[in-house]
């Protein structure tokens, strides 16, 4: 049995079964990451005796876990969320050697669910990037190709469970670094509505974007782990007090009726012809299963880039003054004076892209700027959430693509920023509406590449996004496809 390449929920079952133990299932998905992951570099740190030590436990029965669905599930952990004791990178020199001193409430409440965590997995530094290629330490490789990237930010949350380095993973998603990796590794990613999960204990890119979601090998499994990680929590003023559903329970419910929109702004020139063939496929899956397919609009959806781009910049610029090389982190080294210090520390901290975002966030804020730029895009903003608004009263749920192309090839967009970004199209607009969505595997290229097909849901209503994720995976077997990776190499 390859216990590597089964869902977290269908791991439980064999826990709780006895048919195998948790030392056994930690040992084996510790062994292929030292197979495997020097191919695909998906994880920043590993916890292989800890997470032993804490496997012990759970077969013994010494220690009381919970009755939860995923109890003694092996996961792994984006590292721009905070783990008690453990190192908390980033993905950048800024914070090299700084050790966490308190968990983040999601991965507080997955200790109390009984998740057993491998590691904290790579990212673009801070979360700024769609490849993850901007990490100060490696570059994360796709498990479907080596030589492509997996997305970005949480590109090693994805290739790790992609590649099945971990039963499944927390990313991040604050204009698609969920959804866009979880597309790219042909895995499946939710970001949640904005104030679903906590955000206490992330570190901030961009505060009123970020959120944290779960990245897995199928929806069931997806709904359990933002089962185990929503509702509210008064250490984060953006949590929203509304109760939590029971996710599971409505997985099985038919989509039959359900009004299904059609957004013309996401069929755009330039959309790969195979990402354009596979979701249009998806969609008559959706219409066989008895969904009603419904046209609607997104006017805005072209200014999505510009306000995101401007929003997120801005509110990066303002998180990312407390680096400054005086309370933790890096410092840099023979400095004439304390001014000299920070300049010289965040030079030397900070990678060219996030330099980039916080020069072009303080930009927009500056004096005789503002009101030109970081007012508008919250116009914008505004304007787009009210496309959605208005959809959701022609339709229960929008589907599209997650991106406009699949995943490409390492260094191809490095150069060229603006087409990095442009990757993120489809993805941003829900990020600045706050709204749920979540992408599932609904096809692949001729030269083998996973698609995704994305699902957005109306604020809160993460049970229907689930529940027609769900019936679109049981018609289909693309989640089932696992990428061949052989071990033994090493990443450069």
């Amino acid at each position: 049995m390859d216990i590597h390449s089964l869902p977290m929920h269908r791991i439980h079952d064999l826990l709780e079964s006895r048919q195998i133990g948790a030392v056994e299932t930690v040992l084996a998905f510790l062994e292929r990451i030292s197979s495997i992951d020097p191919e695909v570099n998906a994880y920043l740190a590993t916890f292989g005796e800890k997470a032993t030590e804490e496997a012990k436990l759970f077969d013994s029965g010494a220690r009381q876990f919970s009755a939860s669905p995923i109890a003694g599930t092996p996961i792994a952990i984006k590292d721009v969320i905070c783990m008690r004791g453990t190192s908390t990178t980033c993905g950048s020199r800024i914070l090299q050697g700084f050790v966490s001193p308190y968990d983040a409430t999601v991965t507080e409440k997955l200790r109390r669910a009984g998740s057993i965590f491998l590691g904290k997995t790579n990212l673009d530094e801070f979360a700024m990037g769609s490849s993850t290629e901007n990490s100060a330490y490696l570059k994360t490789r796709n498990p479907w190709d080596i030589g492509r990237v997996p997305g970005g930010s949480s590109g090693g949350s994805a290739a790790a469970v992609a590649a099945g380095l971990c039963a499944g993973a927390l990313g991040t998603d604050t204009g698609g670094s969920i959804r866009q990796p979880s597309s790219f590794c042909g895995v499946v990613g939710l970001k949640p509505t904005y104030g679903r999960v906590s955000r206490f204990g992330l570190v901030a890119f961009a505060s009123s974007l970020d959120q944290i979601g779960p990245i897995t090998r199928d929806v069931e499994d997806a709904a359990l782990l933002l089962q185990a990680i929503a509702g509210y929590d008064p250490a984060d003023s953006t949590s929203v007090d509304l109760p939590v559903p029971d996710y599971r329970a409505g997985l099985k419910q038919p989509i039959e009726g359900l009004r299904l929109g059609i957004p013309r702004q996401y069929f755009i020139e330039g959309t790969h012809p195979e990402v354009e063939k596979a979701v249009r496929e998806a969609i008559a899956t959706c219409k066989n299963l008895g969904a009603t397919i419904v046209d609607i609009s997104l006017p805005h959806t072209e200014y999505g880039i510009a306000a995101y781009y401007i929003i997120a910049p801005a509110e990066a610029s303002s998180n990312l003054a407390r680096y400054d090389g005086v309370k933790y982190g890096h410092r840099a080294q023979n400095s004439a004076d304390l001014m000299d210090m920070y300049r010289k520390s965040r030079s030397e901290g900070f990678g060219s892209e996030v330099k980039r975002r916080i020069m072009l966030g303080t930009y927009v804020l500056s004096a005789g700027y503002y009101e030109a730029y970081y007012k508008k895009a919250s116009q914008v903003r505004t304007l787009i959430g009210r496309d959605f608004l208005e959809a959701f009263e022609k339709c229960d749920a929008i589907v599209a693509p997650v991106s406009p192309i699949p995943a490409f090839r390492l260094g191809e967009k490095s150069e060229d920023p603006l087409q990095m970004y442009l990757s993120d199209v489809f993805t941003l607009p829900a990020s600045l509406a706050g709204i749920p969505g979540i992408s599932v595997p609904c096809g692949f290229t001729s030269e083998n590449l996973p698609i995704g097909l994305q699902i957005l849901g109306p604020h809160f209503r993460e049970d229907l996004v689930l529940r027609i994720a769900n019936q679109f995976e049981q018609a289909t077997d693309f989640h089932l496809k696992n990428p061949e990776v052989k071990g033994g190499g090493k990443c450069k």
